[in-house]
Formats: structure tokens, C-alpha cells, sequence
């Protein structure tokens, strides 16, 4: 699955290791990164859900397109499906959104 962002802040923070450590830590960082690379390698949104590939699940009320993935608790990685012939995630935010 293709991967977009939805900053440049974000794209920093996922796609290169060093700004993930230095904004969230070395544990958070390692789970930032290992997110990043089960959705890419995912063929479909559905499949994360599915098999619960990082406790994947969809958000309710005012998040109801989005998804959500488990980082270090309360953290999560939230990102949003995009329509087009290839199945696109778009990831949104880093947030605690308890």
C-alpha cells in the first residue's frame, strides 16, 4: 500500500529515525517506524483490521473514516483511507485522543 502524509512535520517524524527519537523517544520511534512499514506492507486497509496487525481498528464519532494503530499506550498513529486505483493510507497525526 502507498503512503502519504498529511505534513511535512509528520513525514519527518515516520520516515526518518532520528527526528522520531529525538520528538518521542527511542521506544515510540521503534513503534512509529514498525507501523509505517506493516502498512506499507499491507495490500489493503481491510487486512490490517482483519488480522488486528497493530490492534488496527476503525474510529468512531467525529474520527469515523479514520483508523487507528497502537503505539506506546495512550499514543496512537490515526490515518485515513484514500480512494484511487491503488489503495493509499494517509496518515494524519501522532495523538493521544483518549
Amino acid at each position: 500500500m502507498e503512503i502519504e502524509y498529511r505534513s511535512s512535520r509528520i513525514r519527518k517524524v515516520c520516515t526518518n529515525a532520528h527526528e522520531a527519537e529525538l520528538k518521542h523517544g527511542i521506544k515510540m520511534a521503534a513503534l512509529i517506524h514498525q507501523r509505517i512499514d506493516e502498512i506499507s506492507a499491507s495490500p489493503s486497509i481491510e487486512i490490517l483490521v482483519q488480522y488486528r496487525i497493530g490492534r488496527c481498528h476503525p474510529l468512531k464519532g467525529p474520527r469515523k473514516e479514520q483508523y487507528a494503530m497502537d503505539l506506546v499506550q495512550p499514543y496512537r498513529l490515526i490515518f485515513e483511507k484514500r480512494s484511487s486505483r491503488i489503495e493509499v493510507a494517509r496518515i494524519m497525526e501522532i495523538v493521544d485522543y483518549h
